[in-house]
């Protein structure tokens, strides 16, 4: 089984790109909603949360506070604390689903996770693919997206992220994407013929 890492900043189309892939059949596993998931399911996960950030970072009902984590982690600058939780946790059930899909023949399982390079260049993953636009656009699409007229809020979360363009290194393809979802389509597709045909 081949794993391929998509990776790429806010708005660059690392999302679109996935959902080429997966209109041919390639499963893609969303980290970002995978950690959503295990913040309400992993009950030793919950409890640190817990013991870390208060009771408060839950309902009663068991669903997650978001508006007050956000707060606690982002504005009180300790989005390090919660991540030292939620990151290991989503690895070792990461590591669990790719042993499941191995073990039932998948050929191909994709991740898309804008964290894949945080720390180097991981061992799980066997091809890394950096989706790269330039600044401009990656703000107008993600105006467009979340419905943002505030330029500067977009530029202080693409300030969060690290420098993809500096990451080049860590990648086996780079996928410039700047023109329209057709070309993206081409290079999508044209990717996954040069993957699946080394299996």
């Amino acid at each position: 089984m081949i794993i391929a890492g998509i990776t790429g900043g806010i708005g660059s189309g690392k999302t679109s790109f996935c959902k080429i892939w997966e209109d041919e059949g390639v499963e893609v596993i969303y980290l970002d909603d995978f950690a959503k998931e295990l913040m309400v399911s992993d009950q030793e996960l919950i409890k640190q949360i817990k013991n870390t950030f208060g009771d408060e970072s839950y309902y009663p009902d068991g669903t997650l506070n978001r508006k007050y984590l956000a707060a606690e982690a982002f504005e009180k600058g300790r989005v390090s604390e919660l991540n030292a939780l939620v990151h290991p946790a989503l690895w070792k059930k990461l590591d669990q689903m790719i042993t499941e899909k191995r073990e039932q023949g998948l050929p191909l399982l994709a991740i898309e996770a804008a964290i894949l390079l945080n720390k180097g260049r991981p061992d799980r993953v066997d091809s890394v693919i950096l989706i790269e636009s330039d600044r401009d656009e990656q703000i107008q699409r993600v105006k467009k997206r979340d419905g943002i007229s505030e330029e500067k809020e977009i530029l202080s979360r693409l300030n969060k992220q690290p420098d993809f363009s500096n990451l080049h290194h860590l990648a086996d393809h780079v996928i410039y994407n700047n023109g329209s979802l057709e070309e993206l389509q081409q290079k999508a597709l044209k990717l996954l013929d040069q993957l699946t045909e080394t299996d």
